[in-house]
C-alpha cells in the first residue's frame, strides 16, 4: 500500500535538543507563521530529563543557528558557551611514560592550501624528529588556539570571524531556548506522558495515546524520544544495527564541576579528550563550569574501575562531584524514516561523543525532511533517498571515529582490540593502505554524506604518527622552496593572529557583561 498525505500535522514526540530543535527548523523552513494548514507539535513528558552527554558541536551549527534567527550573543549567554576551535587529543597516539605525553590538535580549520601547492607533501617530506606538528604547521589556528586566542576579535559580525569555530555550551540551556524560539513561530507545546503507539493494517502509525492529554494523530511522526526509541521500534525494518566490531566503547559517566577557582586561568576554546586505559575523558570548558565525562568499553573494564579513573582525572579538588551512569547502544537504525514515522536524534542513533557528530546528525536529518518532505502524494520515495544518505553518513562517521582507535600504539586490551585488522571496516582499511602512499584527498569521500572531509583524516592520521611513505623521486616534488615560503607564511600568521585575537576568556565575558548592560 502506498501511504499518501498532504502533511498538515507534524507531531514532534519528545523534547530535548533533538525536539525542539527538530521543531524550530522544520517551523522556520516550512514557514509555519504563514501557513494556516500547517501545525507542528511537540509532544514531551514532564517526567523525562534531556541526557546531555556532550555539550561540544561542530561548526555546523553556526549556519544552523543563523538561519534560525537566534543572535549569537544571545546564544552564548543563555547557554553559558564559549567558543570551541577544535579537539585537542592526549595520550591517543601512546600511553604516557617518563613524564612525557603525547598530544595533537584537531583544529576546525582547514589545511593552508594554495592553487600552485599542495603543502601536504613537502610536510611529509620533512625531518619527522624536526618537523612541526601536522595542525601548526600548515594552520593559523593551532597555535593561536593553543595560545589561548578566541576564532573572532569580537561579537560582530556574529557567527563569522578569522577562524572556523563550534561553541561547548550547556545542552539543557540551548534546548530551552530553541524550546522559546520555537515556541514564538508558532510550534504548540504539550506536555504529556506517552502510554501507547498504534499502528494501523498497514504498518504506519494511527495515533499515539498519552495518559494526561489523550489521543494524538498526525501526518508525520517524528520520534525524538532518545534512546528509548518510543516510536520508530514499532516500525518495520528498523531494528538497531550495532557497530560494536568496529567501536567498543558503550558507557559514559558525566559530571559537571565547577571553573578553575582562578578567574583569569585560561578558558581552553578546545575540548580536550584524554585516552585511558579502556576509552577516553571528554573535558569542556564552559562559561562558569567545566563539563568532564569517561567513555569507556565495559567489556574491558567494569563500572567502578571508570568511576576510579574519573575521579583520578578530577583530582582532589572534585572528590564528591556529584556523577551520572549513560549507558549507550552503539549503532544505528536500519531504517530511519518508516512509512509515516522518522527517527531524529539518539533515537535514530549514537556513536559515543568523540567528534560532536550528535548535533549534526540531527541537523542533517531536519535538514533533508524540510527539503524531502512532499507536499502530497507518496512518502515512500523521499523515505528510501532518507535512509540510503543517513545510512551513509552514520557509516562514514564509524570509519572516521575507528581512525582514532585503530592507529593507537597503547598496549592495553582496549587498545589492542582495537588495533585489531578485523575490527577495522573494509572501507576504512582501503583507505588507510591507500594512504600509505600517498595523503587523504578530496576524491576519497563523496561530500554530500560526509561529515568530515579529507583534511580531517589528515589531522587524525598525522597526528597520531601514521607514516605516507611517498616513494618519489626529487624530481616529483620540485617546489621545495615555495614551499618553504608557504611555511613560513602560515608561521608568520600565526603569530599575527596571536597577537591580535583576544584572549577567549576575556571575549566571553565581554559578551556576557554587554547583555547584562
Amino acid at each position: 500500500m502506498t501511504t499518501t498525505t498532504n502533511t498538515r500535522r507534524i507531531l514532534i514526540v519528545g523534547g530535548g535538543t533533538a525536539g525542539w530543535l527538530t521543531a524550530a527548523y522544520l517551523a522556520k523552513a516550512l514557514r509555519l507563521a504563514e501557513r494556516r494548514q500547517l501545525e507542528i507539535t511537540v509532544l514531551e513528558s514532564p517526567d523525562i530529563g534531556a541526557i546531555g552527554v556532550g555539550e561540544g558541536s561542530f561548526p555546523t551549527i553556526r549556519a544552523t543557528l543563523q538561519f534560525l534567527g537566534i543572535d549569537e550573543a544571545q546564544f552564548l549567554r543563555e547557554t553559558t558557551a564559549t567558543f570551541k576551535q577544535g579537539i585537542r587529543f592526549v595520550d591517543w597516539a601512546e600511553a604516557p611514560a617518563g613524564g612525557r605525553r603525547h598530544q595533537f590538535l584537531h583544529p576546525f580549520e582547514a589545511p593552508f592550501y594554495s592553487d600552485e601547492l599542495n603543502l601536504v607533501p613537502y610536510w611529509l617530506r620533512q625531518d619527522a624528529a624536526a618537523r612541526r606538528p601536522f595542525a601548526e604547521a600548515l594552520t593559523v589556528q593551532a597555535r593561536a588556539a593553543e595560545a589561548g586566542r578566541a576564532p573572532k576579535r569580537g561579537p560582530a559580525p556574529a557567527y563569522g570571524g578569522p577562524m572556523n569555530y563550534a561553541y561547548h555550551f550547556d545542552a539543557a540551556r540551548l534546548a530551552k531556548l530553541l524550546a522559546a524560539y520555537a515556541r514564538g513561530l508558532g510550534v504548540d507545546h504539550v506536555e504529556a506522558t506517552l502510554n501507547q503507539v498504534a499502528l494501523d493494517e498497514a504498518g504506519a502509525i494511527a495515533h499515539v495515546d498519552t495518559l494526561q492529554r489523550g489521543r494524538f494523530t498526525a501526518d508525520l511522526y517524528v520520534d525524538c524520544t532518545g534512546f528509548h526509541a518510543e516510536l520508530i521500534k514499532h516500525m518495520a525494518g528498523a531494528g538497531l544495527k550495532s557497530v560494536r566490531e568496529h567501536l567498543f566503547v558503550d558507557r559514559a559517566l558525566a559530571c559537571k564541576v565547577p571553573a578553575d577557582e582562578d578567574p583569569d586561568a585560561p578558558l581552553p576554546s578546545v575540548t580536550i579528550a584524554t585516552a585511558h586505559e579502556a576509552g577516553w575523558t571528554w573535558d569542556i570548558g564552559l562559561d562558569g563550569a567545566r563539563g568532564v565525562g569517561c567513555v569507556y568499553s565495559s567489556d574491558h573494564i567494569d563500572d567502578a574501575r571508570a568511576e576510579q579513573l574519573l575521579r583520578d582525572y578530577l583530582g582532589p579538588a572534585h572528590a564528591d562531584a556529584p556523577t551520572r551512569r549513560i549507558p549507550f547502544p552503539t549503532g544505528y537504525r536500519k531504517r530511519q524514516w518508516v512509512k509515516n514515522c522518522v527517527a531524529v536524534g539518539l533515537s535514530a542513533g549514537f556513536l559515543e561523543p568523540l567528534e560532536s557528530t550528535g548535533i549534526v546528525l540531527i541537523e542533517a536529518a531536519v535538514g533533508m525532511i524540510a527539503e524531502m518532505l512532499p507536499y502530497g502524494g507518496a512518502i515512500e520515495a523521499p523515505a528510501r533517498r532518507f535512509n540510503e544518505l543517513m545510512t551513509t553518513r552514520f557509516e562514514n562517521i564509524v570509519n572516521f571515529l575507528k581512525l582514532h582507535y585503530c592507529l593507537s600504539r597503547r598496549p592495553e586490551p582496549f587498545w589492542r582490540d582495537n588495533a585489531a585488522p578485523d575490527s577495522i571496516p573494509l572501507r576504512l582499511a582501503e583507505l588507510l593502505e591507500q594512504w600509505r602512499l600517498r595523503p587523504p584527498g578530496r576524491f576519497d569521500f563523496v561530500l554530500d554524506t560526509e561529515t568530515f572531509a579529507f583534511f580531517n583524516y589528515q589531522y587524525i592520521l598525522y597526528g597520531m604518527g601514521f607514516a605516507t611513505e611517498l616513494r618519489a623521486g626529487g624530481d616529483e616534488f620540485p617546489q621545495g622552496r615555495e614551499a618553504d615560503k608557504l611555511f613560513a607564511k602560515v608561521a608568520r600568521f600565526a603569530e599575527r593572529a596571536r597577537a591580535d585575537l583576544p584572549d577567549h576568556r576575556q571575549l566571553i565575558r565581554r559578551i556576557r557583561a554587554a547583555g547584562a548592560a
